[in-house]
């Protein structure tokens, strides 16, 4: 096979894979007939309190939608629903010295998510849970890196909730 040949083979290889719909470069497998998404508010309900969280772990999972495929957000009845609140919230030691006393603290929050797609039910999931943390020095107190560490955890769960729904992974 000439060269002209094998580019213009894997040119038009590229465009069946990406026109074909099921298969994006993004890493989503999105059919053609799924066109918008309802992300619910994730409501509070984990003991300890952070007030900003489940705001902010709502606007960077639609964020990530908005960025990442090309579905329309709408308020309600899309053809994909993610709901789902914020569980866990707490704080454990991670490393103890030889006098038991807490090297590192890690920060812990898990969310519970259901997933609905209305033209692909099979795909559908309820009440499967994330979690993610991070760990910081036991010299910081919590409300100094709180907010970095908040931050952190929510781009490892947007990520994890991401690929359970649309990247099926």
């Amino acid at each position: 096979m000439t060269r002209p040949a094998r580019i213009l083979t894997i040119l038009l290889s590229a465009l069946i894979l990406s026109a074909c719909g099921i298969y994006s470069f993004s890493g989503t497998s999105i059919q053609n007939d799924v066109n918008t998404i309802n992300i619910d508010y994730f409501e509070y309900k984990a003991q300890r309190v952070n007030p900003s969280l489940s705001n902010d772990l709502t606007e960077a999972l639609r964020t990530r939608f908005r960025r990442m495929t090309r579905l329309e957000q709408v308020e309600q009845d899309g053809d994909l629903e993610i709901s789902g609140e914020v569980t866990g919230y707490s704080v454990a030691p991670a490393a103890v010295t030889a006098n038991e006393i807490a090297a590192r603290n890690r920060l812990t929050i898990t969310v519970n998510v259901s997933f609905i797609n209305r033209k692909y039910p099979e795909d559908d999931f309820s009440d499967k849970s994330f979690s993610a943390y991070s760990e910081y020095d036991s010299t910081n107190s919590l409300d100094a890196v709180e907010s970095t560490l908040c931050t952190e955890i929510i781009d490892k769960l947007i990520e994890d909730i991401f690929n359970a729904t649309v990247a099926q992974w």
